[in-house]
């Protein structure tokens, strides 16, 4: 009798800590869908390295000092402290492959969460799957603003989107004409044929003429052109005040290339981020990127007033070689977001998680960005984000709006390049 007492309680037990899913094996599997290979695996790359010093962090005691969700305890206390280990996958940019991977993280994987994939197009895939099998899908990075309009109950980002940045960009301009005493009149637009490229080109033509500039180009471009010359002679032609490109890394580097070879001098040049945050695009074109403004949510200067930010940086760079960007600081924070979420859940079932995540409240001195924290709204999008402008001087971005963070002026006019040295 007390022998089938004793394997009655352990079979309860067992069945009670499966059906609550609290964790009784040492390891959290979380899924990452990135690109690792092909022409934009830079970011990937970087998320890589970021997401297991983020992981170091919260699965050891070795950084308790930091003020971070989890840094003082080893892995997940409310899970028995379980580590959590990360399963790492390469969409290549290619939307359907997103698609097939996140099904397989969550079928052949058993992942209790997906996190990506930096390129909205992926993401939008991606998270459809996540959606359709009611999985908790975190999204740090990527911003076209459709994303947290679709309805979804399962998809949380910690980003800015591009309403949020776009307006960034056009009261830095607006600040720039009132504090230089000068005004602009007109400006042009040119972006990828991606999801993120289309979108954005409505919200900033939408934006300018609100402004009172009047666009005099408009052009999208093939998505890893080949050649800009007769993008570049067309903007050449309309002469604008403002130049607002849109391009991932490897056609931001061809479209500065190309200006400086057909003489293209636009007295600014305000970018909506991606391949001008890449840290790729400074090293390939060193001072060749000065003048250059773009949108962001980081940049290192802001060490200055925020010194984990060095900290966190020097431990990237063992690990990488390169600083952090905005990228991979943003993914940095959602790999936090996502483990205090589970740990607060005190379980992995989804319906748990996803609850937990509703709930989420990080402090702007929680985090590496500058934001006022880190709150969902009920279309779970990141509610306390803030955006920043940077402009490249030297070979380096530094901040330049809002002024209260800035740590350099804003260089205007750009110097033509027969005039550089």
């Amino acid at each position: 009798m007390r022998r089938i007492l004793f394997f009655y309680f352990i079979i309860t037990g067992l069945l009670f800590f499966t059906l609550s899913g609290t964790l009784l094996a040492e390891e959290v599997k979380l899924g990452f869908i990135y690109p690792m290979s092909g022409p934009v695996a830079q970011p990937g790359l970087d998320n890589k390295h970021v997401i297991e010093l983020a992981l170091d962090i919260i699965n050891t005691t070795k950084y308790k000092h930091l003020n971070l969700p989890l840094a003082k305890s080893e892995g997940l206390p409310n899970l028995g402290g379980a580590k959590v280990t990360a399963v790492i996958t390469d969409h290549q940019g290619k939307p359907d492959l997103g698609m097939s991977e996140a099904e397989r993280l969550i079928t052949q994987e058993k992942v209790v969460a997906l996190v990506g994939s930096w390129q909205s197009s992926v993401t939008e895939t991606a998270s459809r799957v996540a959606e359709r099998m009611q999985m908790p899908f975190l999204n740090p990075e990527s911003s076209t603003p459709s994303l947290t309009e679709r309805g979804f109950k399962w998809f949380f980002r910690v980003s800015p989107h591009d309403v949020t940045f776009s307006e960034a960009m056009f009261e830095c301009l607006k600040e720039l004409e009132k504090k230089r005493n000068v005004k602009l009149k007109t400006c042009a637009l040119m972006y990828d044929d991606s999801l993120w490229g289309k979108e954005v080109s409505v919200i900033e033509r939408n934006l300018a003429e609100k402004a009172g500039y009047k666009v005099v180009v408009d052009i999208p471009f093939r998505r890893q052109a080949i050649s800009l010359n007769s993008e570049v002679q067309k903007l050449k032609l309309g002469k604008p005040d403002i130049f607002l490109p849109l391009a991932y890394t490897s056609d931001a580097i061809l479209l500065a290339r190309t200006s400086k070879q057909l003489d293209f001098n636009p007295p600014i040049i305000m970018a909506n981020d991606a391949g001008m945050i890449d840290p790729a695009y400074p090293e390939t074109l060193g001072k060749d990127s000065d003048g250059v403004c773009t949108r962001n949510e980081f940049s290192m200067d802001l060490a200055e007033k925020k010194p984990m930010i060095k900290e966190i940086n020097d431990l990237f760079k063992k690990r990488s070689g390169r600083n952090l960007s905005g990228t991979s600081a943003r993914c940095f924070v959602g790999v936090f977001v996502l483990c205090d979420a589970i740990n607060r859940a005190g379980s992995t079932k989804p319906e748990a998680v996803r609850e937990a995540l509703k709930k989420t409240f990080f402090s702007a001195e929680q985090l590496i960005v500058p934001w006022r924290g880190v709150k969902f709204d009920e279309k779970g999008q990141n509610s306390l984000v803030d955006a920043i402008v940077v402009q490249f001087q030297g070979g380096q971005y530094y901040t330049v709006w809002p002024s209260h963070l800035a740590t350099r002026e804003m260089i205007y006019p750009i110097p033509k390049w027969s005039e550089r040295k």
